[in-house]
């Protein structure tokens, strides 16, 4: 747009026809973001006219007025025009203002102002925040508006009022008097500002209003982060006053109070509340100020139960005290590392938006909820410590079953999830399942350090376990069994029926058995089981091994097996019956016959492949140590659940012994204390559990 169009322009701002004005400055609010044309409209003299609309006019007029205000004031432009009377205007239409498109305008502008604190017409020196508190200090219902407008229907409105209240914040924090900016946090949040905010970012309108949420959320760390790095000091008024509020909230009185009734002074004043020493102030180095808020919290929100705590707790001997106060910093410090406070979010959220899930991940509603979350974390603190029958010397045990919980609990918890749930879960996770949680996460740790060496020592390990579960095998065909053959119904009075089909005993019996140089498969029928185990050479029938070409059965190869290995055939009486359905088949291929020796002599070719023997295995077991013993024979693998399940079991554990040799400074972890040997002897022994 030319200078002439904009001398037309800036004298339509000027004109005493409505509807020309509100033409002009609905056409100037789409063309003033444009740097260049911003110049020639200040040139034209066009601020003085869009200061006085701005001051002076009504409806849609004022919405593009002030539209176009905040379009020049975020190019820095125009502030000479920013003058005390136009922020009290603009601050009034905040708060009785109904329209909303007025309402967003107005917060625009306000935010501009709040977020560009350098440039001021009056008052050079003061911030942002100082600029806007005049106006604000004669308007009561300004920030309860502004709270209010977060919930609107309208996004663009929510979005506008959670921006000048992140403004606001931020410019109170950065400038501040440090007894300034505590004062106003505290009083957005009595006004519902976190209830407002953590109901929005668990809303679908998320994706709308994601960049004020988000800087919503920083800010909210930046916070915590000012809070922690606050150290605690006596000599503060307002530090000295909290921790002298702990110790009134214990009631001494009645914890002082000997039989007799008379009073006398707690040698163990602090001690008492679970401090390591008396002196409390440097016991919060690690979390500051914000150590000492939770444990307040904690304690203010019910001083009943606080009190019932350190009575029960004054019970139990001085070593199986749960350390409250030590408990609450520790459970600070690790919500705060789980939220990673000192990480910028920004750079979190750009890498974030690639997916809706890693989106969602961006935000972190329950960092709003902070101080709920502490005192649900102490209160699983004191439940675990309880429940493990924990001793002083455990407390860094039970530190570390806390940061597990909260990072499976609030950690995985979806954005949509209600802290009142969360809550819930953290008051009632399972000792046992922390344990389990723990034990997976070594194995994670371990994985990450040792991945690539653990899984060329798990396959040589396996295949040395494959080995020897071969052997194993083989000696139970060396050893040899016994196999029904037939069997002859139960002589019951009454026909044959299908209950009846099932109550049978073998009628003859085959003896198997491999020999010394494993090359041959021997076996003979007998009438009867014998009482002694034949010997090979009254085993009239044998195979040559050479021929077989495979070995088939309609053995389950999951089935469960219930007897050790070496109970092949004593088992019990319900297994000793024979089975008529459990079959291993060996097929091999017969010598030539003479007519057909001229034929091709590839593999198995001119031969016709038979059936050498049938096996009936007696149960599982026998089963799997026969079909796998020969297929390992045949230098086949083994299909059956015993043995793959044995193979690694053995693995599994030759595995678990190599590991004894790994340090714990070789996977990045801090070395463990060892017990002493003091006053042991050579006789000692390991207690392995599940074994």
């Amino acid at each position: 747009m030319d200078s002439v169009n904009v001398s037309e322009l800036v004298a339509r701002l000027g004109a005493d026809e409505e509807s020309v004005r509100k033409m002009a400055v609905f056409k100037l609010q789409s063309a003033i973001g444009d740097p260049s044309f911003a110049d020639v409209f200040i040139y034209e003299g066009g601020l003085p006219k869009l200061r006085f609309l701005a001051l002076h006019s009504t409806g849609n007029t004022l919405a593009y007025c002030l539209t176009s205000l905040a379009r020049l004031l975020e190019l820095d432009k125009g502030w000479d025009h920013v003058t005390d009377d136009l922020v009290a205007r603009i601050v009034d239409l905040v708060v009785a203002q109904p329209l909303v498109n007025v309402n967003r305008g107005a917060m625009s502008v306000l935010a501009a102002i709040v977020g560009h604190p350098s440039h001021r017409n009056s008052q050079p020196s003061s911030t942002g925040f100082q600029r806007l508190k005049p106006a604000v200090d004669t308007q009561p219902q300004f920030l309860p508006s502004l709270v209010e407008k977060i919930t609107s229907a309208d996004h663009a409105l929510c979005a506008n009022s959670l921006q000048l209240i992140n403004a606001l914040m931020r410019d109170a924090i950065a400038n501040d008097a440090a007894f300034e900016w505590p004062k106003f946090i505290k009083q957005l949040q009595e006004l519902g500002v976190i209830k407002s905010v953590y109901g929005l970012m668990q809303s679908s309108a998320i994706q709308d209003l994601a960049i004020p949420l988000l800087d919503f959320q920083s800010l909210t760390k930046t916070l915590l982060r000012n809070w922690r790095e606050q150290k605690v000091d006596m000599e503060n008024a307002e530090h000295r006053r909290a921790i002298r509020g702990l110790h009134t909230a214990s009631s001494p009185d009645k914890a002082t109070s000997d039989p007799t009734g008379s009073k006398k002074q707690n040698p163990a004043k602090w001690r008492r509340l679970g401090f390591e020493s008396e002196s409390p102030a440097w016991e919060f180095d690690a979390t500051g100020f914000l150590g000492l808020m939770d444990i307040t919290d904690f304690v203010y929100k019910s001083e009943d139960g606080f009190q019932k705590l350190l009575l029960e707790q004054s019970a139990e001997p001085l070593e199986q005290r749960c350390p409250i106060a030590h408990a609450s910093i520790s459970v600070t410090q690790t919500l705060y590392e789980h939220f990673e406070v000192d990480k910028s979010d920004e750079v979190e959220f750009q890498r974030n938006t690639d997916s809706r899930a890693n989106f969602d991940r961006a935000f972190k509603p329950l960092l709003l909820h902070w101080s709920r979350l502490h005192t649900s974390g102490l209160n699983a603190f004191i439940r675990l410590w309880k429940v493990a029958g924990a001793q002083a010397e455990d407390f860094e045990k039970i530190e570390e079953l806390i940061r597990i919980l909260i990072e499976q609990v609030v950690g995985q918890a979806p954005r949509m999830k209600d802290v009142k749930e969360v809550e819930e879960e953290l008051a009632e996770f399972e000792l046992k399942r922390l344990r389990e949680l723990q034990m997976e996460l070594l194995e994670l740790t371990y994985e990450d350090a040792w991945g690539h060496h653990l899984r060329q020592v798990r396959d040589e390990l396996n295949h040395e376990a494959l080995q020897f579960v071969k052997e194993q095998r083989i000696r139970c065909l060396l050893q040899g069994a016994w196999f029904p053959m037939g069997v002859n119904y139960v002589s019951d009075p009454g026909p044959v029926t299908s209950k009846t089909l099932n109550r049978s005993v073998p009628s003859a019996w085959r003896f198997v058995r491999l020999s010394h140089n494993r090359r041959y498969l021997h076996y003979a029928d007998f009438d009867e089981k014998t009482t002694t185990e034949p010997r090979l050479d009254a085993l009239q029938e044998k195979i040559d091994l050479s021929i077989v070409s495979s070995v088939v059965s309609n053995v389950s190869a999951s089935a469960p097996s219930t007897s050790s290995s070496d109970s092949t055939v004593t088992t019990l009486a319900g297994h000793e019956r024979a089975s008529t359905s459990t079959k291993i088949t060996i097929h091999g291929y017969l010598p030539p016959s003479n007519h057909s020796r001229q034929m091709s002599s590839g593999s198995g070719g001119g031969r016709k492949e038979s059936v050498l023997l049938h096996l009936h295995p007696q149960s599982h077991t026998l089963a799997s140590e026969w079909l796998d013993g020969l297929l390992m024979l045949l230098n086949q693998q083994p299909i059956t659940a015993d043995t793959n399940k044995l193979v690694s079991f053995i693995g599994g554990y030759g595995l678990k012994i190599r590991l004894l040799n790994v340090r714990f400074e070789d996977v990045g972890l801090e070395e463990p204390n060892l017990p002493s040997r003091e006053g042991l002897d050579e006789e000692y022994y390991y207690d392995i559990a599940g074994v």
